[in-house]
């Protein structure tokens, strides 16, 4: 088996638990693995039609609900964990039942593990103008106001989760804190070209701009063996973002470019603040994102709508 810290940057060879499989970020992370590992697709693939694509890429698919506790489905023993799965139903119960104690239950049965990478985000850091976050930075509840009331404070109480489970079990566990990820299969940045084409209001908020740093799933994909690499007991912290800061104004803007489409800006206190992040720990353990930010939108609508597509 060759291990994540190998010159390559690759895993091969190895039994790898990839959760919340049928994302657009974690979808191309499984089947980027699969090719040189055995790979096993964890969701609850409430659609059955979700798991064919995986196995035509090679990933064995297996139903996986963190909320009810439900891991039967799984592997006895995997050689790494990487923690996709996300519960987002607005309700604190069902929420910090698949956030926090389902992740409670994945490093109890996987404790053995080589690695486990918990996906975080920073919706997690307290709003702060336009103040780039570190690793360090407070932490607070930057998405009530955005129609998903239970979604910081339960990301919160899960890296807390993930740094006792490492300790707990002494095992090596990367967080990793990923600002807005994008690609061919779709994101942020695809929904807002959706509210485009409708004619919808796109909410951006009254500290202006809200910048981001987005970063492409091939960005992502290549990363993950890296953040795994890195896993530590305590656990690592890391930012993982895109290089460039980039706001909702600016990127609608060349959506609109690209499509002829007129972006309906609105300024809304239920909208998102900035998060620019500072990346030296991430640059320092795991290296630098390459797609740039127009060179992957470009391709997000080439591969979303095509039809679209004006220059």
């Amino acid at each position: 088996m060759t291990a994540p810290d190998d010159p390559a940057g690759v895993i091969s060879g190895a039994r790898i638990l990839v959760t919340g499989v049928t994302s657009e970020v974690a979808k191309p992370v499984a089947l980027s693995l699969a090719r040189d590992n055995e790979v096993f697709g964890a969701a609850r693939f409430r659609d059955p039609a979700a798991r064919e694509p995986l196995h035509d890429g090679g990933v064995r698919t297996v139903r996986l609900d963190l909320v009810r506790a439900d891991l039967d489905d799984l592997p006895d023993a995997v050689d790494y964990v990487v923690h996709f799965a996300v519960v987002k139903s607005g309700k604190w119960s069902v929420d910090l039942d698949g956030n926090v104690s389902g992740l409670a239950y994945l490093m109890e049965r996987y404790q053995n593990a080589h690695a486990f990478m918990h996906c975080s985000t920073t919706a997690v850091y307290q709003p702060n103008d336009h103040v780039e976050f570190s690793e360090d930075s407070p932490l607070g509840d930057s998405h009530r106001n955005y129609y998903l009331p239970t979604y910081s404070i339960s990301k919160i109480a899960a890296e807390a989760t993930a740094r006792h489970g490492a300790r707990r079990y002494n095992l090596p566990t990367t967080i990793a804190r990923l600002n807005v990820p994008y690609g061919d299969g779709g994101g942020w940045p695809a929904f807002h070209l959706a509210q485009m084409q409708a004619g919808d209001e796109i909410g951006v908020h009254p500290d202006a701009p809200s910048i981001f740093q987005p970063i492409h799933s091939d960005d992502i994909v290549a990363m993950v063996p890296r953040l795994l690499a890195v896993a530590g007991v305590p656990a690592t912290t890391v930012n993982w973002g895109g290089e460039e800061k980039v706001s909702i104004e600016e990127w609608t803007a060349y959506l609109g470019e690209l499509t002829g489409l007129e972006p309906r800006l609105v300024t809304s206190e239920q909208s998102l603040a900035s998060v620019a992040l500072n990346l030296d720990r991430m640059h320092e353990l795991v290296g630098r994102s390459a797609v740039h930010w127009r060179d992957g939108f470009r391709r997000m609508v080439e591969a979303l709508r095509p039809d679209l597509l004006q220059t």
